[in-house]
């Protein structure tokens, strides 16, 4: 049974949860990259549930001591934060709000905007496009070259703008 205290005290957990940035690109949130899954409560402890974007990624546990972190420091010192690997996380997680950020930041993001008012947890696949529009996240010119199939991080590709000659990432879509 949730009591009012302790349903204040899980909306409280899950805004701490979702504001923590993510290690890697730090102008993204869990809550933007859409890895929050859930926030409860299980015999009077705090259980926050995280979906990494992939298996080996190498920010998975910074992220889980980080939301250890802000929950502690804001007196939920008892939380337990857990990895879930099924559903796998998928690029349409990314919300609205944070592939402007990601644009914003350097990074293309991938696709189109997530469409307005879904749920985060969508299970069943979006169909993709045969190729993909990729924009310079700078000049927004759509003329532009591959050059690695891995950026700084292995879920993103490096691209080069051929309009404006700037490199930048491309978070790929899986």
């Amino acid at each position: 049974m949730v009591t009012t205290q302790s349903g204040e005290r899980l909306v409280r957990a899950r805004a701490l949860a979702a504001a923590v940035p993510d290690p890697e690109i730090p102008v993204v949130t869990l809550e933007d990259l859409g890895i929050l899954r859930s926030v409860d409560e299980e015999d009077g402890r705090v259980v926050v549930v995280l979906t990494p974007t992939y298996t080996g990624c190498p920010a998975t546990q910074v992220i889980a001591d980080d939301v250890r972190r802000a929950l502690s420091e804001a007196g939920i010192a008892d939380a337990d934060v857990r990895l879930t690997l099924t559903p796998p996380w998928t690029t349409d997680w990314i919300s609205a709000d944070g592939r402007r950020k990601l644009r914003e930041y350097g990074i293309a993001p991938p696709g189109g905007d997530a469409p307005a008012g879904t749920s985060v947890l969508r299970f069943v696949p979006r169909p993709r496009p045969a190729v993909e529009s990729i924009e310079c996240p700078r000049c927004g010119s759509a003329d532009v070259e591959r050059l690695s199939q891995y950026g700084s991080t292995p879920c993103k590709a490096l691209y080069r703008c051929v309009a404006c000659r700037e490199p930048f990432d491309y978070f790929k879509p899986y």
